[in-house]
């Protein structure tokens, strides 16, 4: 059984649909939902769930990248993941502790990267006057939004669409996408999944 930490900055519903996948025959198991922000509402999800929760407020670090995430260590350590999936988590990593945890770390982007890495990527995407959009599961590396795809959901866009409501459709599939890549991850497949 492998061991699966989340990291979530807010509301956490792609933690969520981690955490109610991972029940059954499924090879993973969530052991902890870590934050950077203690108002997360995510948390209170998580500890509803039955899973452990933690936080390191990265507002205490001010703008110590490597202090935060050295505090963030001593959580993740008592956890002992297999596997950290980002869902939701706004802090960029540094590249040590990216490399630490290297061919470890799972992260889901809105955007179908290479396209739109970084934030605002409905509106990009609305903005070049593509014809879909979508969401992209990848390993994270050092470099931003950019690490091996491990799977992707496409969404058309249609005439009329806002970011918001791009971004609700976008999340649909993100709920179905994260959770299965995930399992796949965690039995040693990493071909990538396209929905």
């Amino acid at each position: 059984m492998k061991r699966v930490a989340i990291l979530i900055s807010g509301g956490g519903t792609n933690m969520v649909a981690l955490v109610q996948s991972m029940r059954g025959d499924n090879p993973a198991r969530a052991t902890l939902v870590l934050s950077n922000t203690p108002d997360a509402v995510g948390l209170d999800r998580a500890a509803t769930l039955g899973v452990p929760t933690a936080v390191v407020d990265h507002r205490a670090f001010g703008r110590d990248r490597q202090a935060f995430e050295a505090a963030l260590l001593g959580p993740l350590q008592a956890a002992n993941p297999d596997i950290i999936c980002l869902a939701g988590f706004m802090r960029i990593l540094t590249p040590g502790f990216v490399e630490r945890f290297a061919g470890r770390i799972l992260n889901i982007h809105p955007s179908l990267l290479p396209l739109y890495p970084g934030l605002d990527t409905y509106a990009r995407a609305l903005a070049a006057g593509d014809k879909e959009a979508g969401c992209t599961v990848h390993e994270v590396t050092a470099d931003l939004d950019s690490g091996p795809i491990l799977g992707q959901a496409r969404v058309a866009i249609e005439p009329g669409d806002t970011a918001d409501s791009l971004a609700a459709r976008v999340l649909y599939q993100e709920h179905r996408l994260y959770p299965a890549v995930l399992r796949r991850f965690a039995e040693g497949d990493r071909t990538p999944l396209y929905l």
